[in-house]
């Protein structure tokens, strides 16, 4: 057999694997844990977030996952999903996000409150293609940010994220290292997260897969939130521009 067969093979049987993995998917709890929180009238304030603007309007939660990260005018700032959640959490509920949200430490409090949130906010975009606006100055130069992110390299290892998702056909054992740089590669990459992680039994969400990277790479690992992580979304997420998303996934 040659060895393009061979490849041909194994991506078959990988997939075929992972679609195993997708029946009785786990995030499926972390969705209702969501949207329960979603509702809940919680903080200081004793208030939902059933106000929060995620870019399409107060309240609505559908299309806005596959239009993040973009600028918002009311903080002057390109937001990615999770740091826009913490942004309406601490104005509708009053609940202070630098003192509660752990800056790296996943799985636990109010942060694994932002992931539950995601999960359920990126289900209900499911199937549909991602379309990040690319109007302001601000967004363009968060694209540009995060593509010298991407590419700069360093640590002790002399590591970017371009040494595992730059080029096509990577893989570490059973897991794809999809080209994050162009579609459909960074239809399976950005398009997949949140998604529930198996070799650990957490859900991870875009934030906690980028700090895993950097932590992987040897390098400092970024806070929860910070602009560099949602640089890369920007970057990330306008290459995936027409991709459909399969948020929340699962990975192994």
């Amino acid at each position: 057999m040659s060895a393009g067969a061979q490849g041909v093979d194994a991506s078959k049987g990988i997939e075929e694997y992972r679609a195993m993995l997708q029946d009785g998917n786990p995030a499926e709890l972390f969705e209702v844990k969501g949207e329960q929180l979603w509702k809940q009238k919680r903080g200081p304030k004793n208030a939902s977030l059933e106000q929060c603007d995620l870019g399409k309007g107060p309240g609505v939660v559908k299309g806005a996952f596959v239009e993040l990260p973009r600028y918002f005018k009311d903080t002057g700032r390109v937001q990615d999903l999770e740091s826009r959640l913490l942004t309406c959490m601490e104005t509708l509920q009053g609940i202070d996000v630098k003192k509660e949200v752990s800056q790296r430490s996943f799985g636990k409090g109010e942060t694994a409150n932002v992931v539950a949130l995601a999960t359920w906010i990126a289900s209900e975009s499911r199937d549909m293609r991602f379309n990040l606006p690319f109007n302001t100055q601000a967004e363009r130069d968060m694209y540009e940010i995060g593509k010298r992110l991407f590419f700069m390299r360093g640590g002790p290892h002399d590591f970017s994220c371009a040494s595992c998702h730059s080029e096509d056909g990577k893989r570490i054992r059973l897991q794809e290292l999809p080209n994050l740089t162009k579609n459909p590669g960074d239809g399976v990459g950005f398009a997949a997260w949140p998604a529930y992680r198996v070799s650990n039994g957490q859900m991870w969400s875009m934030q906690h897969r980028l700090n895993d990277c950097y932590r992987q790479q040897r390098f400092p690992e970024p806070l929860f939130a910070s602009d560099v992580t949602i640089a890369l979304g920007v970057y990330m997420g306008v290459n995936a521009k027409g991709a459909k998303s399969i948020a929340p996934a699962i990975k192994r």
